[in-house]
């Protein structure tokens, strides 16, 4: 039996502030500092402190990923461990609608449609024209990326096919050789590995709510299949982030 752990970063700035966030490289809150540092805990209780270790934490290039798995490992007393950071993990590019506050998005162009640009499968948000500065190819990070593969604006659908490589050419081999594998990534390319590894479809994806900052645990049999996965920790804390995570695209007078 595999392991596999998954954590979505800590509460960022922009979740705090209720932003479409995608590329943008936006710094954890002081909650979301929290949550990491508590995620930590759990961890440590869960593996270190029973003799059982980590081999290799993988992470997205944005900085509140890689914070997250700092504090993480911090708190686990494993800052040695080999990190491989990696811009396919990063979430899904919200394109032009990047940095709006999701409330008033959802005011104006009503809740449904938000939740299509937020939660469907292949209906990608208004693409951020390249001329923009934020665009990712105006970013030292992503210098040595083919500009025809750095996105413009992505579904879900896109940001599985730009993570799938990822995890079926260098993370599957490394887990199918005994290791245990730490992730630290985003609301979206975890959606991508969830639907995969779970064989979801395009509508039952929709529905899936990922936290901030409570570790997942996947075991999964010789073949990678999934046989067991639960959220580590409190589960009023698990039930209330879900909650919080799946409001977000609600306009504020609901």
């Amino acid at each position: 039996m595999y392991q596999l752990v998954l954590i979505r970063h800590g509460e960022s700035q922009w979740n705090q502030e209720n932003r479409f966030t995608g590329w943008q490289d936006v710094d954890l809150s002081e909650k979301g500092r929290a949550e990491a540092r508590l995620a930590g805990e759990i961890l440590k209780k869960e593996f270190i402190d029973r003799g059982i270790e980590f081999d290799l934490a993988y992470s997205s290039v944005l900085k509140r990923a890689i914070r997250t798995w700092w504090i993480v490992l911090e708190e686990m007393d494993r800052l040695w461990l080999p990190v491989v950071r990696d811009w396919r993990l990063n979430e899904r590019h919200y394109g032009g609608l990047t940095g709006l506050n999701k409330s008033e998005t959802a005011a104006r162009h009503g809740e449904e449609q938000v939740k299509i640009w937020r939660r469907s499968y292949d209906t990608p948000p208004p693409l951020m024209e390249e001329s923009d500065p934020r665009h990712p190819s105006h970013d030292v990070r992503y210098k040595n990326v083919d500009k025809k593969k750095l996105p413009q604006g992505e579904s879900l659908k896109d940001t599985v096919a730009r993570f799938l490589p990822l995890w079926t050419q260098e993370i599957e081999p490394q887990i199918r050789s005994g290791k245990r594998i730490f992730i630290a990534a985003h609301g979206n390319s975890l959606r991508a590995l969830i639907q995969y590894l779970e064989k979801m479809t395009p509508e039952q994806i929709m529905e899936v709510n990922v936290p901030t900052g409570i570790p997942l645990l996947y075991e999964l049999s010789a073949d990678l299949k999934v046989l067991n996965k639960r959220y580590l920790g409190d589960e009023k804390t698990l039930q209330a982030a879900l909650e919080s995570v799946a409001n977000q695209g609600k306009a504020k007078n609901k």
